[in-house]
């Protein structure tokens, strides 16, 4: 099977990342959407805890 480069969408540009800070340790991390401030923000550790927890 050849291997068919450029369909199935994998051709995507790299996400443009957005500068947060944690609402739980205050790290500064990044996100891969514009924060709007009415929301918290995790980085990856503190949003990996939340959602093992089950909130």
């Amino acid at each position: 099977m050849a291997f068919q480069g450029g369909q199935g969408g994998y051709d995507r540009q790299p996400r443009e990342m957005h500068k947060a800070v944690c609402s739980d340790c205050k790290k500064e991390c990044e996100v891969p959407f514009k924060p709007r401030g009415d929301r918290p923000i995790y980085c990856k550790d503190c949003y990996s805890k939340r959602k093992d927890s089950g909130r």
